[in-house]
């Protein structure tokens, strides 16, 4: 749909040294800069890693990283990291490129549309495909995306839900000329609908549940979801090519922090509902609900995503697709390679072991 890394680092000592005169003077340099050598990594030591923060979004596919923060999984490895939680999601990629966090978690057509625009980051793992996690909801004289036409949208101006209105427009021969657009967050999308300000809205859990079940579920329902294009809403840990290149032991912990998160919350599944509804503000069984919708990818399939090939599944094929989408809706001005967008180590590295 998208935390700061606390990272251990040792401090320098430096020693001014005059000349010293006499045999005594000579033994009692060594033992005195051993000691404050000790005492400078003693206190960087006390000190603990320096914490790394990750941007983020309340999203129910971002289960396993609210889980490894509740149990601080990070710990094993020696690292702090902090979730920074942004309620747009297209604040990341800035907050990213200035450094207010280390890393964050985005979809891939943000990263696409990053790219393009001349920064430089990149899919360093996959965490999930959207599986009706992402939708457009309409009241219910509304029941194909063709009586979208001159219907007011609301809706995230350059993000997965502007994306996913994008495309099932396209399916429905339309185009953003054909709506009149209202530019809200998702988080704004239910009250928005409830109270009559437009008829339909485009949003993701767990906004996507409290609309369609207002009214006893009878006043609104879901015409277009990402479960009708499997693998274009993209969950993705990104990272700027700078981070990467100086902190790629710490890129390759907090994933296989994350894949420790995985493996709890099937281990533990209800202990897991509590810990990642706390995180979002909802029950236990609304998480079980909204986990359908979403299909968090096993590390065995990850690298499937970073290979060459059509399928929407892997990053060529739906970089193919969200390129000429956003090309065509002028957000970026040229599609850029695929290469550009993704650096597959981290995954690689893994598979391999």
């Amino acid at each position: 749909m998208g935390t700061n890394i606390s990272i251990h680092t040792s401090s320098a000592v430096s020693t001014a040294s005059g000349q010293a005169t006499g045999t005594l003077m000579k033994r009692l340099f060594k033992p005195l800069a051993t000691l404050a050598l000790v005492a400078a990594a003693s206190a960087s030591f006390a000190a603990g890693p320096a914490p790394l923060k990750i941007g983020t979004v309340v999203w129910i596919g971002y289960g396993p990283f609210y889980v490894a923060e509740a149990l601080d999984l990070y710990k094993k490895y020696n690292m702090k990291v902090s979730l920074q939680v942004f309620t747009d999601p297209a604040l990341i990629p800035s907050a990213i490129a200035s450094g207010a966090v280390d890393g964050g978690m985005l979809t891939y057509d943000q990263v696409v549309g990053q790219v393009a625009a001349g920064q430089a980051q990149k899919v360093v793992m996959p965490i999930d495909y959207s599986n009706g996690g992402d939708a457009i909801v309409a009241d219910k004289t509304i029941t194909k995306v063709a009586d979208f036409k001159g219907k007011k949208i609301g809706f995230n101006p350059l993000s997965p839900s502007d994306f996913l209105l994008s495309y099932a427009l396209k399916t429905a021969g339309l185009s953003d000329k054909d709506i009149t657009p209202i530019n809200m967050t998702p988080e704004g999308v239910p009250a928005a609908m409830a109270s009559g300000q437009m008829p339909i809205g485009v949003t993701y859990e767990p906004s996507l549940s409290q609309i369609v079940s207002q009214g006893g579920g009878k006043k609104f329902k879901v015409v277009f979801s990402s479960k009708n294009a499997p693998g274009l809403i993209a969950d993705v840990l990104v990272f700027d090519d700078k981070v990467i290149k100086a902190k790629p032991t710490e890129i390759s912990n907090i994933i296989k922090v994350y894949l420790d998160g995985m493996a709890y919350m099937k281990a533990k599944p209800d202990e897991s509902y509590k810990i990642i509804g706390k995180f979002m503000g909802v029950t236990a069984k609304e998480v079980k609900e909204q986990l359908t919708g979403v299909y968090n990818i096993p590390p065995a399939e990850m690298p499937k995503a970073f290979v060459k090939s059509a399928e929407t599944t892997s990053y060529y094929g739906s970089g193919d697709v969200i390129g000429k989408l956003l090309l065509a809706k002028g957000q970026i001005k040229a599609i850029p390679a695929t290469e550009a967008t993704i650096d597959a180590q981290f995954v690689t590295a893994l598979s391999k072991k």
